[in-house]
């Protein structure tokens, strides 16, 4: 860790995600006032927000990974966050639901070409040997924003109003963009200049980092445990608030407590992967997913039985639900991060970032409609019990996982061959 400390590449890039990802959160916040508070939106209405933001990740992940592969990563980012900065300033005078959607459809496609291209930035400015606990670091830093932003966006909205709000996340966007002028520029290396010569179709490059992903029975076995379950973690995870209205001395706090709870767990899962960096990720993955499930399995069981000292117990399970969730999604991106060569990453982190806001916007669809049809415990029961299954299929696969892969670890510093700027 003290390498990276040392590092300005990643320090600066990472105080760019730190501020840009505040942002994020104060607009979300002021979003679902001005939207469910302010103009009544009806519970469709309010999902449309989060499926504006998350649709076009999932269908432009693939698309935009390739984006980031073949141009500047650095002038990608810069671009995207200056015009995230305009494009928030419109919801200060927005006057429609139909205003909001397009914005952020918009925002989300902006949104789906940067998080390619800061992996793929990540991959330039750090060494193979500090992959691990850069990743580790990135986690504790989104799980960190995701217990500042929500307060402070509270405060800020009470304060304020949510139009302001909106003033501030533009400038948040605004600070990012600078700071990220101040990332070395990539370089290039010889390894990777024969590709300037022929650069091939966006179809030819697409199959090129399906291809890649599917050589390493790592990342496919993985990928797929992760998206499974995920899906499975959204049927339940939407519906917190659901079971917390079942109990019925519930505090009104007791949503907020828990998200602590969990983004608490996340961070402090962050830094034990930081300071251990000598992990096998696929069995830590296996730990995770069997640790959410465990987690909401109590949940359900607790409140079915509406024990006392929800305010004690919830958020307590909540943090073993983030500490799980970051056991799976930590060691499997950091894993991607050192096996992937570097002009690859931007195709193969399009790939990943596609499959896992697919079981986002699937997810929690299902998990309404469960909800709706047979009930909020029994849902809780059954998304811990097929967490459980996915962790033990996966324990009698690890075999195949552990055998290595076809290609091996081949991933080298530097740039890809048209990222010069």
């Amino acid at each position: 860790m003290k390498s990276l400390v040392k590092n300005k590449g990643y320090m600066t890039l990472m105080s760019a995600q730190a501020i840009s990802s505040i942002g994020d959160w104060l607009s979300i916040v002021a979003i679902f006032t001005l939207v469910g508070l302010k103009w009544n939106a009806s519970p469709m209405e309010v999902s449309l927000v989060i499926l504006c933001l998350a649709v076009p990740m999932a269908l432009l992940g693939p698309v935009a990974g390739i984006v980031a592969d073949r141009f500047s990563r650095k002038t990608i980012m810069i671009i995207s966050d200056v015009t995230r900065a305009g494009l928030i300033l419109i919801l200060t005078i927005a006057s429609s639901l139909w205003m909001v959607y397009a914005t952020l459809f918009a925002v989300g496609m902006l949104s789906a070409v940067f998080i390619p291209a800061k992996n793929g930035k990540l991959k330039e400015v750090v060494g193979e040997g500090d992959m691990k606990a850069a990743m580790s670091i990135t986690s504790m830093i989104d799980s960190s924003t995701k217990i500042i932003g929500p307060l402070l966006s509270g405060i800020l909205v009470a304060a304020f109003g949510a139009q302001q709000v909106f003033i501030i996340d533009s400038a948040t966007f605004f600070v990012s963009a600078l700071l990220l002028f101040f990332i070395p520029n990539a370089i290039k290396v010889e390894a990777v200049e024969e590709g300037e010569k022929e650069q091939g179709s966006f179809k030819k490059e697409f199959v090129e980092g399906l291809s890649f992903i599917k050589s390493s029975r790592f990342m496919v076995i993985g990928l797929l445990i992760m998206g499974v379950s995920l899906l499975i973690l959204q049927l339940a995870d939407t519906q917190l608030i659901v079971l917390i209205r079942v109990l019925t001395n519930a505090s009104p706090d007791l949503f907020g407590y828990l998200v602590t709870g969990s983004g608490l767990g996340m961070f402090f899962a962050g830094y034990l992967l930081a300071k251990k960096t000598n992990y096998q990720a696929y069995p830590l993955m296996l730990i995770g997913v069997c640790g959410i499930g465990l987690s909401f399995g109590m949940m359900g069981v607790l409140t079915n039985y509406d024990l006392s000292y929800s305010v004690i117990w919830a958020p307590v399970l909540g943090f073993a639900g983030g500490f799980s969730a970051s056991l799976i999604f930590v060691p499997f991106q950091a894993t991607v991060q050192v096996d992937t060569p570097v002009q690859m990453t931007g195709r193969v982190f399009g790939v990943i970032n596609s499959v896992m806001t697919t079981a986002t916007i699937i997810g929690p669809l299902l998990g309404g409609w469960l909800s709706t049809v047979i009930g909020v415990i029994p849902t809780f029961t059954i998304t811990a019990g097929l967490l459980v299954l996915v962790s033990l299929i996966g324990y009698f696969t690890r075999r195949k996982v552990e055998r290595g892969n076809s290609h091996g670890s081949t991933s080298e510093r530097g740039a890809s061959p048209a990222t010069t700027g």
